[in-house]
């Protein structure tokens, strides 16, 4: 008799063993999937601070080119444009 109920008892043990070695696996799969997931987002985020990062490049070159030109006037434009857009927001804010 005692053999037969250590018997069950390792039994039972068993599986409430494997229900949480079954969970533990699912979850891990979950796990990897949403860390692919999300890499997969940080990769798409990266394109695009690269080509943000290109364009403001390539923007900075364009208003030096601008500023080393002959008519450096147009400086001081851009300069009054971004300050009416500095007051705009700031009373909009406000």
């Amino acid at each position: 008799m005692g053999n037969e109920s250590l018997e069950e008892n390792n039994e039972e043990m068993e599986g409430e063993l494997k229900g949480k070695i079954s969970a533990l696996k699912s979850l891990s799969i979950d796990i990897g999937v949403e860390v692919k997931e999300q890499n997969k987002m940080l990769k798409g985020m990266d394109d695009h601070f690269d080509s943000t990062h290109s364009m403001f490049s390539n923007t900075i070159g364009k208003v030096l080119k601008m500023a080393k030109g002959q008519h450096n006037y147009y400086i001081y434009y851009l300069l009054l444009f971004c300050l009416f857009v500095f007051l705009v927001l700031w009373f909009y804010i406000r």
